[in-house]
């Protein structure tokens, strides 16, 4: 039974979820910088996170509402927030995806988190279907990690009258529908952000010893 469990997650994987790189932010704590184009260590932030999210969904777009035509050099799909949603957080940007993409789910991720295990759809959407959740979001051990989610988009009615009403926090939106937490406290390193310039620099720091490590 267990076997067979697996293998219909590894479908289902494959098929049904569509990941969406969210890189819409103003970054204001980072003096404006596009946070998903940052160079580290040659390669960009948005091309860390494709790397690794690539091989885990279906199909991949980026959330982005600026630098457009650099975002399209990686040949994915560039979606922007609806113009009456622009850098309203990272709720808008999945109503986006949810409006551009074909899926039963949405795996999001933010532009500057590249340390996620590469097992991560399969591990958020074995837990959603265990539990016939609507919402499966990441917890670090400590404290949710709510961009780090895997939604479906029968929701997107949902969400298109939470943000019409004016509301913009992510944890009471997930509050409104069956969320379930997956336990990724053997992977701490996913809270790792960038939010300020020594926050770039931990990061470069953490993704250098990575690389010593393998």
């Amino acid at each position: 039974m267990h076997n067979k469990t697996m293998s219909i997650t590894k479908e289902v994987n494959i098929n049904v979820i569509t990941g969406v790189i969210l890189a819409g932010g103003q970054a204001k704590r980072m003096g404006g910088q596009d946070k998903g184009l940052l160079n580290v260590n040659g390669k960009t932030m948005v091309e860390l996170i494709i790397e690794k999210l690539s091989p885990q969904v279906n199909h991949l777009i980026i959330n982005a509402n600026r630098h457009i035509e650099q975002y399209e050099k990686f040949n994915y799909p560039v979606i922007c927030d609806d113009n009456s949603f622009d850098f309203h957080g990272p709720l808008a940007g999945i109503l986006s995806a949810m409006k551009n993409c074909t899926t039963q789910y949405i795996l999001s991720i933010p532009c500057d988190s590249p340390f996620f295990p590469d097992n991560l759809s399969s591990r958020l959407l074995s837990t959603l279907i265990k539990k016939n959740a609507e919402i499966c979001v990441v917890h670090d051990g400590q404290r949710m990690q709510p961009v780090f989610s895997l939604i479906n988009i029968s929701l997107q009615q949902s969400l298109q009258n939470y943000l019409d009403n004016g509301d913009r926090k992510i944890d009471l939106w997930y509050k409104q529908h069956h969320t379930v937490l997956e336990d990724l406290s053997d992977y701490s390193d996913i809270s790792l952000n960038i939010n300020t310039p020594d926050e770039l620099k931990n990061l470069v720091t953490k993704i250098i010893e990575y690389k010593n490590v393998c």
